[in-house]
């Protein structure tokens, strides 16, 4: 509790420099105070506004992540343990990998219009990379005398790759997940700026536009709010899941 309120204290500090200096009427308009933000989202709430633009963010983040970080997963591990899948996969993430995601929104507007798909396009490939990545490295860093053992004691390559592989690369998978998370919001965003007609980005977009800054900013307390609980859901998971596994940094903070 006392580590908590040390942590807040800075926060709450800065929120009330930012309410005074809203309030003495010679902040520039964009400096909206919190008091009315808050206000404001519970406008928005009462409306039922904010749930119909939050809600098709979610969606589309969703379905990004989920259908990414699937096949992410899925081709990493199989190129971690399969030479020929490893070189079919490394030049294309070698020639692919460096270019940046939101560089190919043009292209991918140009090929599946300005609707849903080509949103859930670009945040699929967005998220594919760190799975992909980090799942290989995952399944390459399996001890091998793990391996020989299974192999000794009769265990076919499939009960290998599903008693022995998958488990031990799972902490470095959930690493990949985590970012991939955070990179499937921060493109959903991104395209919802770009082209649509709902959702948390376009509600950003259009408040910039009407030069309403105070839903601007609910705009952004939701995104951060989202980001906070999806990565708290994912560690919960972790946690769930890899029971007695070393977890890095993470094991650390408990």
């Amino acid at each position: 509790m006392i580590r908590f309120l040390r942590g807040a204290a800075v926060p709450v500090a800065l929120l009330i420099a930012w309410e005074i200096y809203a309030r003495t009427g010679i902040a520039p308009r964009y400096v909206v105070a919190p008091t009315e933000v808050v206000k404001t989202l519970w406008a928005m709430t009462l409306n039922g506004s904010i749930f119909k633009h939050t809600g098709r963010s979610i969606e589309r983040a969703t379905v990004g992540f989920a259908v990414g970080a699937f096949f992410g997963t899925l081709a990493g591990l199989t190129a971690g343990v399969l030479k020929p899948v490893e070189n079919f996969y490394d030049p294309i993430i070698s020639l692919t990998y460096p270019v940046p995601k939101i560089a190919l929104l043009p292209l991918i507007f140009t090929w599946f219009g300005i609707g849903d798909t080509a949103k859930f396009v670009i945040i699929i490939m967005a998220v594919f990379y760190p799975t992909f990545i980090a799942s290989f490295y995952g399944a390459k860093s399996v001890e091998r005398v793990l391996i020989w053992s299974a192999r000794n004691m009769g265990a076919s390559r499939w009960q290998v790759f599903r008693r022995v592989v998958v488990p031990a690369a799972m902490p470095q998978v959930f690493n990949g997940l985590r970012v991939g998370l955070a990179l499937s919001l921060i493109i959903m965003v991104t395209s919802e700026l770009i082209a649509a007609n709902e959702g948390l980005g376009y509600l950003i977009g259009a408040a910039q536009e009407s030069l309403r800054f105070d839903i601007m900013y609910v705009a952004l307390l939701i995104i951060g709010l989202l980001g906070f609980g999806a990565d708290r859901l994912m560690r919960i998971a972790r946690r769930k899941l890899l029971v007695g596994q070393t977890l890095g940094s993470e094991a650390g903070n408990g």
